[in-house]
């Protein structure tokens, strides 16, 4: 699906170039945990949501902000296409 290819190379873009200051697409993979590695601080983190929101055109709303929601490239694209089709994922066991 097109849009999933969109979603997954704007996330990994930004991350490549805003977080790890590279174009070089071999240093990420989809399921590195950016939180464990270093990738992001908290900071970081914020700045993802931004990123996000502007990027998607929605709202990321507080309790949304979770490691299974922003953690890795998949998991933040899995959360992004659920709120663009109204059904993001929810956080917890």
């Amino acid at each position: 699906m097109a849009i999933d290819l969109d979603v997954q190379a704007q996330i990994r873009a930004h991350i490549l170039e805003n977080c790890l200051y590279t174009t070089d697409d071999t240093k990420l993979r989809n399921t590195d945990s950016l939180l464990e590695q270093g990738i992001v601080d908290s900071t970081g983190i914020l700045e993802l949501v931004l990123s996000v929101e502007e990027a998607f055109g929605f709202t990321v709303e507080d309790e949304e902000v979770v490691p299974d929601n922003f953690d890795s490239v998949e998991r933040l694209k899995r959360y992004v296409q659920g709120k663009m089709k109204g059904t993001a994922p929810r956080a917890g066991p």
